[in-house]
């Protein structure tokens, strides 16, 4: 079993079996595989119920009793993934290592996914043993192997790593924090091109609890995340490599959850990585990977392998992850701390929220005014000029030019518009003309004509605007559409919903901080409304209304303090429980409350995402969160986009609409952006 740190918990899934004998174990082996065919049941059973120092002492027993090699024996009787994992879990870890990482630069083309894996995530000490490992394996050295299979920075940063001779002193300086925060701000963002080797450096040598610090000095210095600035200044096999060496000093674990995820979702399995990470990991951080899969990914590890594998090579799977979390939002006692901590620390943390939409410099609505007529003057439409402007106006700039234009010319530039675009062109950019509170009022109103009602609408704005936003939306509603708002909503939602929204709309949330008492109690509501308390201290009705309350009045910084007293009081987490014991409109607009609290850019992201999963794409959903977010935390969206679908928002949105969206909104050329959107629609 791995070496662990004085006081630290085990955290595998695999333990010394008690009682354990290796002369018994390796004749049940040996039986198993005796005669025709083979007991891959009790192979499997046995194999994974021992720890890798137990099975090394089975190996030898069987070699004592029987003259024959365990491995090549199970080579023999067993086949296919089975066989990769059953003979992966015989091999000592490092010796394990080695072979992944012979096997990923043998023969044609290298595995570069593999080394990454490996490089960015292991221990000096685990380097160090692999490293001789590789060499007693081979004879071979493994630098030497690597540097002739792999070039440029790339190369570079994995011989680093190669070396583990990263720095492992607790004690940071705060000067050095300061000194590297200032280098790699000066290496990529301030420098002409990138200086790779400060990168290289700084990432490779200095210690974790260094690094972290540096990494939160970064996000307070520049207003971007160490991963958004790798992003932009590297590329190709090095930037994966440094964004992977990245996510290992923040959470080996949660790597490790996302590598795991990524290797079953979609059409096929990704056998090698699942093998490679449910081995290496069954001793060291698997409870703490499974307890990060559930709550990021809202199902468990072991519900996934379960439906992603089969037969005795699924069996094996289930046995190395060690237990079934799939109760949604269930937490076993250990995990329960984990997300304790992790909602401390999302606690702390300030990001400052950035559009991708800024005033323009040296504006003059005068001659933005004249070259919109001029572009709307005569046969055809100029809509190039139209989009250049609009889209690099601040809103308050263009409500400018409005004015302006009517002064100029007597017309209503809005109107003037509507009747020169089309389609969805003039649905984004009238959008953008409109004032942010009657574009929201407007987007309601619609929400609510006509035959049924759009629900995902209607939650999505209520449940994220500010109080001074909610405001300005009453207001707005009732000067365009002569009606108030809340009677909009009482006439066309029932029930709970419509009481929810209604409590919503008042935009009568508190602006304080936390207050951990009241908080506690909060908490204990939500438990018993929820059904999970062990105690219930008032009537059904009652409570609801409390939740409701707590909900759509408290502030976002007790919120967060209540969802962490949740967590610690019931070891659930309250947005899985609501998912799991409401249904309908009540659940729906209840989780986007708790998202928008937990972090309201990754909720966009979410809502972008599925907007255009599946055949088609939802523009109404996708031009209204675009255009509403431009100027407030589109740019913090399109992070939290690339960190959870490993692809960016320009990528992901595909449409014929797209070529607009990516110039418009995403701060892309539009010259450019059209010429290939159109280029490969013709194709």
């Amino acid at each position: 079993m791995s070496r662990l740190a004085q006081g630290a918990k085990y955290r595998g899934s695999v333990r010394d079996f008690p009682n354990f004998d290796p002369s018994q174990d390796a004749e049940t082996l040996y039986n198993a595989m005796k005669g025709f065919g083979s007991d891959k049941e009790a192979i499997l059973e046995l194999i994974t119920s021992r720890s890798n120092r137990q099975r090394q002492e089975i190996c030898q027993s069987y070699k004592s009793l029987y003259g024959k090699d365990l491995i090549a024996d199970l080579k023999y009787e067993l086949t296919g993934k089975f066989e990769r994992l059953i003979v992966g879990l015989m091999r000592p870890p490092a010796y394990g290592d080695a072979k992944e990482i012979k096997d990923a630069i043998s023969g044609i083309g290298t595995d570069e996914k593999c080394l990454i894996e490996i490089l960015a995530s292991r221990t000096n000490e685990q380097i160090h043993q692999l490293v001789a490992a590789y060499k007693d394996a081979y004879e071979r050295d493994l630098e030497a192997d690597i540097t002739g299979d792999t070039s440029g920075h790339f190369r570079k940063m994995l011989v680093v790593l190669l070396q583990g001779t990263r720095e492992e002193d607790d004690v940071v300086s705060e000067d050095l924090v300061q000194q590297d925060v200032q280098d790699l701000y000066e290496a990529g963002e301030l420098k002409w091109g990138t200086d790779e080797a400060q990168f290289i450096y700084i990432l490779g040598n200095r210690s974790k609890q260094h690094l972290r610090l540096v990494f939160d000095e970064y996000l307070k210095t520049t207003g971007k995340p160490i991963e958004a600035s790798i992003r932009g200044e590297l590329s190709g096999d090095f930037e994966k490599l440094m964004l992977a060496v990245v996510k290992c000093i923040r959470s080996t674990a949660e790597y490790f959850a996302e590598r795991l995820f990524k290797a079953m979702k979609g059409l096929g399995t990704r056998d090698n990585t699942l093998i490679r990470i449910m081995v290496s990991r069954s001793e060291l951080d698997m409870l703490d990977i499974r307890e990060i899969f559930r709550t990021k990914y809202e199902k468990s590890l072991y519900s996934m392998i379960k439906n992603d594998t089969s037969g005795e090579y699924k069996k094996a799977l289930l046995k190395l992850c060690g237990g079934d979390d799939d109760a949604a939002g269930q937490f076993f006692p250990e995990a329960a701390q984990v997300a304790y901590q992790m909602w401390e620390l999302s606690a702390v943390a300030r990001v400052e929220l950035k559009g991708t939409v800024h005033p323009a410099g040296d504006f003059n609505p005068d001659a933005d005014a004249k070259a919109l007529r001029k572009a709307m003057k005569g046969l055809g439409t100029d809509e190039d000029t139209i989009i250049d402007i609009i889209t690099h106006r601040s809103n308050a700039q263009r409500q400018q030019i409005r004015q302006t234009f009517k002064s100029h010319f007597g017309r209503d530039l809005m109107a003037d518009l509507k009747s020169e675009l089309s389609g969805d062109l003039a649905r984004l950019i009238l959008g953008l003309m409109m004032p942010p509170a009657h574009y929201d009022a407007k987007q309601l109103k619609k929400a609510m004509e006509g035959a049924g009602t759009d629900e995902k609408a209607l939650i999505e704005i209520l449940a994220t605007r500010t109080n001074a936003e909610i405001q300005a939306i009453n207001e707005a509603y009732k000067e365009d559409y002569h009606k108030s708002l809340e009677d909009a909503l009482s006439s066309d939602t029932s029930g709970h919903f419509k009481r929810i929204l209604i409590s919503l709309a008042t935009g009568n949330r508190e602006e304080g901080g936390e207050d951990r008492e009241r908080a506690r109690e909060d908490a204990q509501v939500a438990a018993e409304i929820l059904e999970i308390a062990d105690t219930t201290s008032g009537d059904k009705s009652s409570l609801e209304t409390r939740f409701m309350m707590i909900l759509c009045t408290r502030s976002y910084p007790h919120l967060r303090r209540v969802f962490q007293e949740f967590v610690k009081m019931t070891n659930y987490d309250v947005e899985h429980t609501i998912k799991k014991e409401m249904s309908g409109d009540v659940r729906d607009v209840f989780v986007a409350i708790v998202q928008s609290v937990k972090n309201k850019p990754l909720f966009f992201a979410d809502k972008l995402y599925k907007s255009m999963k599946g055949a088609g794409t939802d523009e109404k959903t996708l031009t209204r969160i675009m255009v509403s977010r431009s100027e407030i935390d589109l740019l913090n969206i399109r992070r939290e986009f690339i960190e959870k679908y490993d692809k960016s928002l320009h990528q992901a949105i595909e449409s014929p609409f797209s070529c607009f969206l990516k110039a418009i909104l995403l701060n892309h050329n539009l010259q450019t952006t059209k010429f290939t959107c159109f280029k490969g629609m013709s194709q």
